[in-house]
């Protein structure tokens, strides 16, 4: 860099000598040259920078590399800066300058924390000073802490203070082996001295991440503008500066874990250009990096813009599912609200076809004002590219489904008959066709021996007939089925 330095500062010397051209070309140089040094000197504090790996079960990958000053030999290394619910036993050191000549001794997580209990217990059968609201001051030897402060005094009395009229308790000193943080200790042996790069990496937990979504339908239900946003959640104990985050979306196989002894909310604004979140395979999960450092605050819930996308075509269908709808009963018959559904395609065509973390979706809807209202919310799981999402966005106000059997018969030992009646009344201003779900059993073989249309074939235990009912009407089916096993 100091090189680099002096060919500025020539260059500049030497323009009151140039021609107007040549200053010209001169200027560009030096421009194009501070601009590769900058770019030199960014890379340099890119690879020392915080790395945070967060998964979607509440822990988290911290990676970071320091420069230390080692002398030869045997050295003692403390960090203090690390979460406070750091899982010890998977805490990695490494030196990156030497690493055959710079071996770990010893490892220690130290997390005894000074507090007012510990340090009365540090201070039994030694000398202490209290102060009580009232101005009181009590010196001497304390004997005990069990319902407040026994304290011994120089004439052999003894006084109980009680918690409540504390006001401060004095302590000649810290006593040795209390921390105000959680700290990491390496014993290290190393061959050579002077300054070594080393990297620490720790797994912790009370950090998690997951998706969030806002799906806002066009008036007439046919599109949509699709907002993905990533939120993340740091309990970890401990302040993450500047650090480079990745997300890992996927299901990590987790280890039975032993016993071990023992809001601030921010919303970042993706502004125009380069997506903020950039998205890459890992092994067998996806992997989800933020193209810039950021800061993640202890006790903080910080989102992320990751996905957005404009004019997707979605389907609005109103399902009526045998299993899933049907709620009461009006003397025989079953009746139930029909579901609303919005679906559509995770396919690069509509501006989407990335992975998509699993989450919640919430949907809305401009109302005749202009302004959004909520129509519902629901969860997707980890979707891949190219495949449907469904969206159930709550029961149609205007669709009344009921469903009712008919008729019940056994056909000797083996096999039983059944008639079923299906009945939707449109309640709207304009038509609507219902999808009409219905599942058969499927601990036997089935066959549909009668019925009033013509049905599809869905999976082995479910058909579906498509109703197509006229506003202020109604539409049914009929079907019969025998049951054989």
């Amino acid at each position: 860099m100091k090189q680099e330095s002096r060919k500025l500062a020539s260059i500049a010397n030497d323009d009151k000598s140039l021609t107007k051209g040549e200053t010209g070309m001169k200027r560009f140089g030096l421009f194009l040259l501070t601009t590769i040094s900058l770019m030199a000197v960014a890379a340099f504090a890119m690879a020392g920078q915080l790395r945070v790996t967060v998964y979607n079960d509440n822990r988290a990958l911290i990676s970071e590399r320091r420069t230390l000053k080692l002398k030869k030999g045997l050295n003692e290394i403390r960090f203090t800066d690390v979460a406070a619910n750091i899982d010890p036993t998977s805490v990695s050191f490494s030196s990156v300058s030497d690493p055959k000549g710079t071996v770990v001794l010893e490892q220690n997580f130290e997390y005894d924390l000074v507090s007012t209990d510990k340090l009365l217990q540090k201070y039994l059968d030694e000398e202490i000073q209290a102060v009580t609201r009232d101005g009181t001051q009590y010196h001497g030897i304390l004997l005990g802490t069990a319902g407040g402060l026994i304290i011994q005094g120089k004439d052999g009395s003894t006084t109980i203070v009680s918690r409540e009229q504390i006001k401060e308790i004095r302590f000649p000193s810290l006593p040795k082996g209390l921390i105000t943080k959680p700290t990491l200790m390496w014993l290290l042996q190393a061959r050579r001295p002077g300054k070594q790069e080393i990297e620490v990496a720790y797994i912790t937990t009370g950090i998690g991440w997951h998706a969030d979504y806002v799906l806002s339908l066009s008036p007439d239900d046919t599109h949509a503008d699709l907002n993905g946003w990533v939120t993340v959640n740091n309990r970890a104990g401990m302040t993450f500066g500047q650090a480079r985050l990745k997300l890992v979306a996927g299901e990590l196989h987790k280890a039975k874990k032993r016993p071990m002894p023992r809001v601030m909310y921010e919303k970042t604004v993706a502004a125009a250009g380069a997506p903020q979140v950039k998205e890459r395979p890992l092994f067998e999960y996806h992997l989800y990096e933020v193209q810039r450092p950021v800061d993640i605050k202890n006790n903080q819930t910080k989102q992320i813009e990751f996905v957005t996308s404009k004019g997707i075509t979605v389907e609005k269908r109103f399902v009526l599912d045998s299993r899933r709808s049907f709620w009461s009963y009006a003397g025989d018959a079953q009746k139930a609200k029909v579901q609303v559904q919005i679906r559509f395609k995770n396919k690069k065509e509509i501006g989407l076809g990335i992975p998509l973390p699993a989450g919640k979706v919430r949907l809305y809807k401009e109302d005749v004002d202009g302004s959004k209202q909520l129509i519902g919310e629901d969860r997707i799981d980890h979707t891949p590219k190219d495949e449907e999402i469904v969206l159930i966005a709550g029961n149609a106000f205007d669709i009344v489904g009921q469903r009712k059997k008919t008729n019940e018969r056994v056909l000797g030992k083996r096999a039983r008959q059944e008639t079923w009646e299906i009945e939707v009344r449109n309640h709207k201003d304009k038509p609507v066709t219902v999808h009409v779900l219905e599942r058969l059993s499927s601990w036997g073989e089935w066959e549909i021996v009668s019925e009033t249309m013509e049905h599809k074939k869905l999976n082995a235990s479910t058909i579906e007939y498509l109703l197509d009912i006229e506003p202020e009407n109604k539409a049914m089916v009929r079907y019969t089925v025998i049951y054989r096993w």
